[in-house]
């Protein structure tokens, strides 16, 4: 009878265990495709251990997963830089924080028209995103190659074409293409320069080290790439191991194999 006892107590305690493993935590995280979604599915191991079952949302529009956090539609998304979150906070209201630096995505200015920033002719016309909140960066790109001068009065982050002082080629700017669909823009010609995000030209299947003629340097760049959450929420211990695996040697080690250059790691 004791033994039976016993063999009976052993199994219950076997299916106590295994209904614990299996009662994994569930995080959900909203990200766009390239890279984030990808380095997402590359933590997914990394969460399991620490009984977390990562469910991975994949957008292709910026404007969803800051809502989708906001109304508690997912518990996290990975897909922006702060100057983006910053504006997003201010036009919508939303309770949202950044809970970890991650990586950047060097923005590329391309060119169908022109093999390299030398042959660049005046009037040409250069293609930006209809995201307000990358202009500042676009235009730093062009003012560090040499081709405008913004204001020095006006905040780099924030400015706009109309910042500019001084536009020594002539360019003439045009902001009406969706960031998603600027690599398209390119493909099509639609602009001699034309400026893409960094994930919607891995995406592309566009090469930024190889193809961009103009590349954003990576040394003091405020665009990181964040994981965002609801306010109050960045403490949390799921959010903590979220970030915690994204900054884990073995992602880094797979963010320097995988992309060679076209995402960079955060310091």
């Amino acid at each position: 009878m004791k033994k039976l006892l016993g063999l009976g107590l052993g199994l219950l305690l076997l299916v106590g265990c295994g209904g614990a493993k299996d009662d994994a935590t569930k995080l959900s995280v909203s990200a766009t495709s390239v890279p984030h979604a990808e380095i997402l599915e590359q933590i997914k191991p990394q969460l399991k251990e620490e009984n977390i079952d990562l469910e991975i949302v994949v957008v292709d529009d910026y404007f969803i997963p800051n809502k989708a956090v906001a109304n508690g539609d997912v518990d996290a998304n990975f897909f922006q830089h702060i100057p983006f979150l910053n504006e997003q906070i201010k036009d919508h209201k939303y309770k949202i924080e950044n809970a970890g630096n991650i990586h950047i995505e060097p923005i590329g200015i391309y060119s169908k028209t022109y093999k390299n920033k030398s042959e660049i002719k005046d009037g040409a016309t250069v293609v930006l995103s209809n995201s307000v909140a990358d202009h500042g960066r676009i235009l730093s790109i062009l003012e560090k190659a040499g081709l405008i001068e913004l204001d020095k009065k006006v905040d780099k982050i924030n400015a706009k074409v109309k910042d500019i002082v001084k536009n020594k080629k002539n360019l003439v700017f045009k902001a009406d293409v969706d960031p998603a669909f600027a690599a398209k823009a390119y493909e099509n010609n639609e602009g001699d320069l034309v400026a893409i995000n960094g994930n919607f030209a891995l995406n592309a299947g566009i090469k930024p080290l190889e193809e961009a003629i103009i590349l954003e340097d990576s040394e003091n760049n405020p665009y990181v790439n964040i994981v965002v959450t609801q306010e109050g929420k960045k403490d949390d211990e799921n959010i903590k191991k979220l970030v915690a695996a994204l900054k884990s040697e073995d992602t880094q080690k797979f963010i320097l194999d995988k992309y060679k250059g076209s995402v960079i790691i955060a310091k």
